[in-house]
């Protein structure tokens, strides 16, 4: 019996065009692997705010944690994310945006 009891659905967008987007033209495949990531929590979470550290991100991607800040900060120089904490120290939370839905 599988761990996993719900699959998470993938937009077309996201595979067709996310994907070459931001590894072929951006060269930065951390920030689309992030973005997965970010995208099935989610889901999971019916499209709301996901508490994420740097260091949670990294270790549930396999990214270092170098990687996963400068894959954040592309993302969000993209729009793709939205990240807002309650002070410096808190846990930031990052919001998945889906622009091309409407």
């Amino acid at each position: 019996m599988s761990r996993f009891k719900r699959t998470v659905p993938i937009d077309d967008y996201v595979l067709d065009v996310l994907m070459r987007d931001l590894i072929g033209h951006d060269q930065k495949p951390a920030a689309f692997l992030v973005y997965l990531h970010l995208s099935g929590q989610a889901a999971r979470n019916k499209w709301r705010y996901i508490a994420a550290s740097v260091r949670t991100i990294a270790d549930a991607t396999g990214l270092s944690k170098s990687a996963v800040h400068a894959a954040l900060t592309h993302l969000r120089r993209r729009q793709l994310i939205a990240t807002t904490a309650d002070h410096v120290t808190a846990t930031p939370r990052h919001r998945v945006l889906r622009r091309w839905r409407k």
